[in-house]
């Protein structure tokens, strides 16, 4: 039974008119979350029902994440369907709950969904429409089993490639996170939050995540305000114009402020110089954090009142704790009722738009036809071919269909390492790549382990079955993992043994297996499934052929076999891949600085194994020429720039067309180039396009510490090529007057 909610005019539930029905314990339950599962403490539902009766909670997060038992979809919409029934129908009020969840790559926490790529894959497509596409499947099947928030879209740009959450971003340059982040977004929101199959999307993680000091996950991001303000800011910025109703701090500190606890950067950026008026959720335990590691706080109560008086709203896991110390706070006078009317306002609009107050139920019997549908199984496959980047090729591939094929190392046959972290350790759905290429090979396919992702497994059995096959495919890389490469009992992985950012390579173990295999001298291919963009340097110059995919989801071993036999390889390295860790930080877009020693005594400043955008076709692809369409512009009016597209090739060709802006002279030190356009391109053999890119005024202005951004005159030189390198071959050059 629906309760009486006071409404407006046009029917729908008066936000204030709700706010003044409120207790203080009811309002400060609203600005409080829990989970079940495991965490601190082993939360079921009916404990869970307790807490909302006793502590008024407003949000819960039942499944969706690793510690909750709940991964059947009808379980979880059950269980979505039963707490929503008791915070209806057994509080006095009635307020509907959030459902939140960590739906990162498809609801990839719940079994028989579409597990799409990580996000650093779906970035490698370069394709924005993509990455919108991905998001309505997401939501879609989300919002069955009774989910109303998304902890997505990523916004984080990756600046050190060591870091373990790499593979959850949508790479390195701001214009491209920034680009994949809002069409992400839109998806999941589609035509509105309350349509059918739409989510709330939350941008995550703000201001800046995504370089920490180390490699190390939520240590301090250390850059000037001039980089925080051009790296880390716009991607979010492009998320809020896409409307997302929900945005998380990052677990970093920056400029020795902990986000979750700074005014500066979530009242003040956020909330007034940006204008966001949606709702603030913490990141798990983010709160908390400033008590028991930041050490802002000294305590948990004094953490929950810095966190609100800085504009966070829901205090995501802490449940009774946060709801507690809220009311505590306001009857010490500690903390200004009218900060918690504040957001508590945030919360209940986004319920009301969420059209939880109309109906929080979803239909359980309707539910499998929501989940993995052939389209969308078919789009996680598509997505994932188009994710595959050929770094290297001498003509080995694509492999002829009859050819007997060795199959190898730890991710040939490993469905879990494929999918990768934010899912399900135990895929119920999906295609690993030995079942790919055993699918699409008409001659013998031999199997051998030959190396788990630590351990030598018989390499010398290995090595004997390439001697008699005609060509082997080396599946290396890493697997399942979350944030500092954990967590143990799940990732199989003590802290520090392979994957960590002190391991920035492949392991013995992989390194020996490859090694061995290419010894034989059987043509062979590597295929690196990795979250990272390990170095590979031996493999680089010694092997015909690569090919690099982050975990490509349930569908991801058969579109790399896909790529093996001969479909286009789509993908374009939407981060920089080092020669080495010694060689970190490698970005295509670094700052200009002297030589003072001169230029002939210094190596180059971005020297790459595989630089930004590289990503090689079965054709011959090639950008031969650049014309503007002015070469003088007024500040603030766009320009744009056409290219023309040769396929000089025998076979169709895809590739991505890039387009990179370097100012000549600036106010302030700019970068030597940087990404500001792109655009898929398919050919068939023997034709010429011309591809048309506009650069926008935002990619010509001098962004300075206080984030203002300024459009000087003066000269201004494009490059358009297939990536940030082999763009320099072709240039045109504007002024703005």
């Amino acid at each position: 039974m629906t309760p009486d909610y006071p409404r407006d005019d046009d029917g729908r539930v008066d936000v204030d008119a709700l706010l003044q029905e409120m207790t203080l314990a009811e309002k400060a339950g609203q600005c409080a979350g829990t989970y079940v599962g495991e965490l601190d403490d082993v939360q079921r539902v009916a404990d869970v029902e307790s807490l909302v009766d006793s502590h008024h909670l407003g949000a819960v997060t039942p499944f969706g994440w690793a510690g909750s038992p709940h991964v059947d979809p009808h379980d979880a919409a059950a269980v979505a369907n039963r707490l929503q029934r008791y915070a209806v129908e057994e509080t006095r009020l009635g307020i509907p709950l959030l459902v939140p969840v960590d739906a990162v790559h498809g609801h990839a926490y719940v079994d028989r969904t579409t597990v799409f790529p990580q996000n650093l894959a779906l970035a490698a497509t370069f394709s924005p429409a993509l990455a919108e596409r991905v998001g309505e499947v997401t939501a879609r099947e989300a919002r069955a089993t009774g989910v109303t928030t998304n902890y997505g879209p990523t916004c984080d740009v990756a600046r050190d490639p060591r870091w373990g959450r790499t593979f959850e971003t949508f790479g390195e340059s701001p214009f491209l996170v920034s680009a994949m982040a809002a069409a992400k977004a839109r998806g999941l929101q589609g035509d509105g939050l309350d349509a059918d199959g739409s989510v709330a999307a939350t941008a995550k993680h703000f201001p800046a995540y995504g370089g920490p000091l180390r490699g190390e996950d939520a240590s301090p991001v250390e850059v000037s305000l001039t980089e925080f303000h051009r790296l880390f800011v716009p991607p979010f910025v492009a998320a809020l114009d896409a409307g997302v109703a929900s945005v998380m701090p990052c677990y970093n500190s920056i400029d020795g402020e902990p986000a979750h606890g700074s005014p500066r950067f979530v009242r003040g950026l956020l909330r007034e110089r940006l204008g966001f008026d949606g709702v603030v959720a913490s990141d798990w335990n983010g709160v908390e954090m400033l008590h028991a590691d930041h050490r802002t706080a000294e305590s948990s109560e004094e953490a929950v009142g810095d966190a609100l008086v800085a504009g966070v709203d829901v205090g995501s896991v802490n449940g009774a704790r946060h709801a507690e110390a809220v009311v505590s706070l306001v009857r010490e006078g500690e903390l200004d009722e009218v900060t918690v009317d504040a957001a508590v306002r945030r919360i209940l609009a986004l319920k009301r738009d969420l059209g939880l107050f109309d109906d929080p139920l979803v239909d359980e019997d309707d539910l499998d036809a929501a989940l993995r549908r052939p389209e969308a199984v078919d789009l996680a496959r598509d997505v994932a071919r188009e994710g595959v980047t050929l770094l290297e090729n001498d003509g080995l591939l694509p492999l002829d269909s009859d050819a007997h094929v060795l199959l190898t190392g730890p991710n040939a046959d490993d469905l879990t390492a494929q999918v990768g972290g934010w899912s399900v350790l135990d895929p119920s759905e999906g295609t690993t790549l030995r079942a790919g290429v055993e699918a699409a090979s008409e001659g013998t396919v031999t199997y051998e382990p030959g190396a788990t992702h630590r351990d030598a497994v018989d390499i010398e059995s290995a090595a004997a079955a390439a001697r008699d096959a005609d060509v082997a495919v080396v599946a290396l890389g890493e697997g399942w993992y979350l944030h500092e490469f954990g967590p143990s009992e799940m990732s199989g992985s003590e802290p520090g043994a392979f994957p960590s950012r002190h391991d920035f390579g492949l392991p013995d173990a992989q390194s020996t297996l490859l090694r061995a295999i290419h010894d034989t001298g059987t043509p062979t291919v590597l295929a690196l499934v990795s979250g990272r963009p390990l170095p590979i340097p031996w493999a680089a110059e010694h092997l015909p052929a690569i090919v690099f995919t982050p975990p490509g989801g349930t569908e991801g071993g058969a579109a790399l076999a896909d790529v093996l036999f001969g479909a286009e390889p789509g993908g374009s390295l939407p981060i920089s891949v080092a020669r080495s860790a010694a060689h970190l930080p490698t970005h295509h877009d670094y700052v200009r600085h002297p030589h003072p020693i001169g230029d002939h005594e210094h190596p180059p400043s971005y020297d790459p194994l595989y630089a930004f955008g590289h990503g090689l076709s079965y054709a011959d692809v090639a950008v031969t020429d650049a014309t503007l369409s002015t070469t003088t512009v007024t500040p603030g009016e766009p320009v744009t720039v056409s290219a023309t597209v040769e396929n000089r090739g025998d076979s169709p060709g895809s590739q991505v067309v890039q387009a990179y802006l370097r100012d000549e002279y600036a106010s302030r030190a700019r970068p030597v180039r940087e990404l500001c356009g792109f655009e898929r391109v398919d050919l068939d053999p023997g034709a010429t396009t011309t591809v048309d890119l506009v650069v926008s005024p935002s990619a010509m202005a001098v962004v300075d510490s206080d984030g203002a951004r300024t459009i000087e005159p003066g000269e201004f030189t494009l490059s358009v090529g297939l990536s940030a390198t082999d763009a320099e071959a072709v240039s045109v050059g504007f002024v703005v007057e």
